[in-house]
């Protein structure tokens, strides 16, 4: 029989020395780990998680999920066993802060970038508007639809509950910027059934010192001053009015940048018709078209084969240099009789690289022309929202 009256010294293993192992195998949590926890009490405004601490770690409410939650059984079930992010160190009663909206956020964010780096269309219901343009959640991120950037004749007020086919212009995390554009997802789908020399029927929508916007089928583009006569116009106003139907030709599609390019000088029988027959040009603006496109395509072959011919007459003459080091190689002299010459070659790209204007002179330039149709996601800066709310 067993003897149950054994002491602690007989026994060789106290209380202490059990508290003394535990406190050696107890694990060690920071904040932005991710560890697994199991749900065991739910309260009104938090519930209570067991990740293996001395202490059950805490999470509120507020840290549940990306979007708003009212109450915490929308989220997790007793029992439930998943990741959570430690968000903070251990309070004054040893207790760890977690959070679920953390990890959504973070992994939100890297489908996002996934979906802009596939050049990814998504869909989205806007669920507010602002001065600036329009509110919208990507992958559970909010995102930012500036006015510029919405194609529609409605109110931005009306848009509230629309769905709306979006592209990306920016993604950036560390700014908390989501920026979209539902113009150049209509442009785009747009653009898969136009083509440059095409004749199309529009709408003229706005009129600008520099050109006319025309709308065709929903998206705009851009009739330029230079591409309204091979006469001088000094204003397009002298030409057009808003809601003028006008004839005229693609002359060029930029899908990356959601740009249609229109041309009614192309469509000229003889130049200053459009200024002095305007019907005459519509009348024969389909011929004039074809003769565009037999000239653009006569211009393309012409161009692949010059480069044809180049490439052949390159591989020609590589076949009749002989080899530099058969042909001279006592010839070359020594490194220290060249070091003059060098020394020369250093100071003349010196110079020239002081000759060559940066890069950026000709960008700003040409930024600045553009933003007056696009302007850049960076000028509503004041505007766009974080895509997150703290």
């Amino acid at each position: 029989m067993v003897n149950q009256n054994l002491t602690a010294t007989e026994i060789g293993f106290t209380h202490e020395d059990f508290a003394a192992l535990l406190d050696k195998y107890d694990y060690h949590f920071s904040p932005g780990d991710i560890v697994p926890g199991t749900v065991f009490s739910i309260e009104p405004r938090g519930a209570l998680i067991d990740i293996g601490a001395k202490t059950a770690a805490y999470i509120p409410i507020q840290e549940m999920s990306i979007n708003r939650v009212d109450s915490p059984e929308e989220v997790l079930q007793s029992n439930e066993t998943r990741e959570f992010f430690i968000l903070t160190d251990e309070n004054e009663d040893g207790q760890l802060t977690l959070s679920i909206r953390r990890i959504e956020y973070m992994r939100a964010w890297e489908r996002v970038r996934q979906l802009q780096a596939e050049d990814a269309t998504v869909r989205s219901g806007v669920f507010a508007t602002n001065r600036g343009g329009a509110l919208v959640r990507i992958e559970g991120l909010r995102g930012f639809i500036p006015g510029s950037h919405i194609s529609t004749r409605k109110p931005k007020e009306e848009l509230v509950g629309e769905e709306l086919p979006l592209k990306f212009l920016e993604v950036d995390e560390e700014r908390n910027r989501l920026v979209l554009s539902h113009r150049r997802a209509l442009v785009e789908r747009k653009m898969n059934r136009l083509e440059v020399g095409e004749v199309v029927i529009g709408t003229v929508r706005g009129i600008k010192p520099y050109g006319a916007f025309i709308d065709i089928g929903g998206v705009s583009g851009l009739l330029h001053i230079s591409e309204i006569s091979h006469e001088h116009i000094d204003t397009p106003h002298s030409v057009f009015n808003v809601n003028d139907e006008v004839k005229v030709m693609i002359i060029d599609l930029d899908a990356e940048r959601g740009r249609i390019s229109l041309s009614t000088k192309q469509l000229e029988p003889e130049p200053g018709d459009m200024i002095k027959n305007r019907d005459l040009v519509y009348d024969k603006a389909e011929e004039m078209a074809a003769k565009y496109r037999e000239q653009l395509l006569a211009k393309q072959q012409g161009i692949t084969a010059t480069t044809a011919a180049a490439a052949e007459a390159d591989a020609i003459a590589e076949e009749d240099i002989p080899s530099a080091m058969e042909e001279i190689e006592e010839d070359i002299p020594a490194a220290t009789e060249t070091e003059e010459n060098i020394s020369t070659e250093e100071n003349i790209s010196a110079v020239a690289s002081e000759e060559i204007p940066a890069a950026t002179e000709t960008e700003e330039n040409i930024s600045a022309v553009a933003s007056e149709e696009v302007p850049a996601a960076t000028e509503t800066e004041e505007e766009i929202p974080v895509a997150i709310e703290e």
